[in-house]
């Protein structure tokens, strides 16, 4: 491969056939679960972020649409059975490791189940406005989370 301007930035190019390599940001989704007022927030057993906490949130594989992608990353988990319900939030964020993107928040209501971890996890905990914890993983989450709060304190 070889590097050319391309469309004002600085592309892979293949000098064999012109085939251009585009960059794209990873598409994560999250899912905004309630109960009684209280958002539903894991704290991550693994890097990145260990010990910090998220929505249950994930990559959205390449052929799925984005409100089975919630519900998917909702049940693997937290062992919710959920609906996604709407479209909160959509945050951008540059400072994951693994990739810049965007993180697509989305209401999520429980069908069924009962809230537990996984390997990812270490804890799963219901947090009110006021009680949120400071070690929130990434700037999707943390504005994710900030928002909710916003909304939930000025109701």
């Amino acid at each position: 491969m070889n590097w050319h301007l391309v469309e004002n930035r600085q592309r892979e190019v293949c000098p064999a056939c012109g085939w251009i390599h585009y960059q794209h940001l990873k598409v994560a989704v999250a899912a905004q679960i309630e109960l009684f007022g209280r958002l539903l927030l894991l704290q991550r057993a693994e890097e990145p972020w260990k010990d910090y906490w998220n929505l249950p949130a994930g990559y959205v594989e390449v052929d799925e649409p984005l409100e089975m992608a919630v519900v998917r990353e909702a049940r693997e988990e937290t062992g919710l059975d959920v609906i996604a319900v709407h479209l909160v939030g959509d945050y951008y964020f540059d400072d994951d490791p693994r990739g810049n993107g965007l993180l697509l928040v989305f209401s999520a209501e429980i069908l069924t189940g009962r809230v537990r971890t996984n390997k990812e996890s270490r804890k799963a905990k219901y947090f009110s406005p006021d009680s949120l914890p400071d070690k929130i993983c990434g700037a999707g989450h943390r504005r994710a989370v900030e928002m909710w709060k916003l909304k939930k304190l000025s109701a």
